[in-house]
């Protein structure tokens, strides 16, 4: 079936500094603040949160673009795993920069990580509960009396986060069971709302056949609750520094400038070019089908753009949010992610400024004109 989106997104907060871009597309060319010469690029490794996939295309992008070359940076990918834990690759010294949900790295920070949250890629939630329209879940309300399927490690806060505002005891008003990362609970029916993401898990339901008309299922079998319009979407991926040599170093923090920049590029080229930046990223890891890592790329737009703030801006509003989330959500052992608020310097808008006033007026930082393409998917996801 043809599907456009998998639920509404929500605008970001209005700018609050604007970061003076244009409308123009994206320069090819070196942006005009980096310096013409290059004897020796700088190593920098970047941890990724999983393994090679649209999530990260406007990395691999701007490495297959040359941005990074451009920027004299020679950039190693680092995937991740189900056993690497991204920001405490970074806080170990193993990489350079990481990519990390925010509630995740600060609870890593609270633990003692030295690190600090230089760009916000993702300016909205993209966590869902996914459901058959037949069982009536259009809120979080609906969950009353339902077994709700949540990935644990960290992924469902936001689900206790809609429980506590529902005013839903999650010990006695739901049945709470661990979900795998895919959809099999919920199509075989052992699961009343699953958990999923835009860009991966809705997709799977949408590639899987619908054993009633042998056809693929579509978007109307299903009812949608997106966390980001529920009010409690918490900040997600995120580019993390190590604060204490962003502190201690010019040239790391210089490194650090000329790496956003390079980012954002690609960013802004996946954006621009989604179907070429799905087949950059087919092409460095082939593991997802052809038209499920296009629908992630579709999707993974949409939580980026349009960036009215300036791609990678860091909105105090969002992030009083999350925090605040992480302070005061319990999950069913009474933990919750922080104990404190977060400490001063976990994140900063300084180095993405620097970032934006390099690229100059050639590369459009807010996308304002942006809109998402039309994916079809095929079975599987091939």
């Amino acid at each position: 079936p043809a599907a456009t989106t998998a639920a509404p997104a929500t605008e970001a907060p209005a700018a609050t500094t604007a970061p003076g871009a244009t409308d123009a597309p994206a320069a090819s060319s070196v942006p005009a603040g980096v310096p013409a010469e290059c004897d020796t690029p700088d190593p920098v490794r970047l941890q990724l949160q999983w393994f090679v996939q649209s999530q990260f295309g406007g990395y691999y992008a701007a490495l297959d673009q040359g941005y990074y070359d451009d920027m004299c940076i020679d950039l190693e990918i680092l995937e991740g795993g189900v056993e690497i834990v991204p920001q405490t690759q970074l806080a170990n010294g193993d990489a350079d920069f990481a990519i990390a949900w925010v509630p995740k790295a600060l609870a890593s920070r609270e633990a003692g990580a030295n690190i600090t949250n230089i760009a916000q890629i993702f300016q909205r939630s993209g966590t869902l509960q996914v459901s058959f329209t037949e069982a009536g879940i259009t809120t979080p309300q609906d969950f009353a009396g339902k077994t709700i399927g949540n990935w644990g490690f960290g992924n469902e806060y936001e689900i206790f986060a809609a429980l506590a505002q529902a005013g839903l005891d999650p010990a006695t008003d739901v049945t709470l069971v661990a979900q795998n990362f895919d959809m099999v609970g919920l199509l075989d029916g052992s699961i009343d709302a699953a958990e999923a993401m835009t860009y991966n898990e809705y997709a799977q339901v949408l590639e899987a056949v619908n054993p009633e008309t042998g056809e693929l299922y579509t978007p109307e079998d299903f009812n949608v609750i997106s966390y980001e319009e529920a009010g409690v979407g918490m900040l997600q991926d995120a580019i993390w520094a190590d604060a204490g040599r962003l502190e201690d170093d010019p040239a790391y923090k210089d490194v650090a400038t000329r790496f956003l920049a390079a980012s954002i590029q690609g960013w802004v080229y996946c954006r621009d070019n989604v179907e070429e930046c799905k087949d950059i990223v087919l092409a460095a890891g082939p593991t997802l089908g052809d038209s499920h890592q296009l629908w992630q790329m579709n999707e993974i737009n949409k939580l980026i753009w349009p960036a009215p703030n300036g791609i990678g801006y860091i909105d105090q509003a969002a992030w009083d949010r999350t925090a605040d989330i992480a302070q005061s959500t319990p999950n069913l052992e009474g933990a919750t992610v922080l104990t404190a608020p977060p400490t001063e310097g976990a994140f900063t808008n300084e180095i993405v400024e620097a970032a934006w006033a390099l690229l100059g007026d050639a590369v459009d930082l807010e996308g304002a004109d942006y809109a998402p393409i039309e994916v079809t998917l095929n079975e599987g996801g091939n």
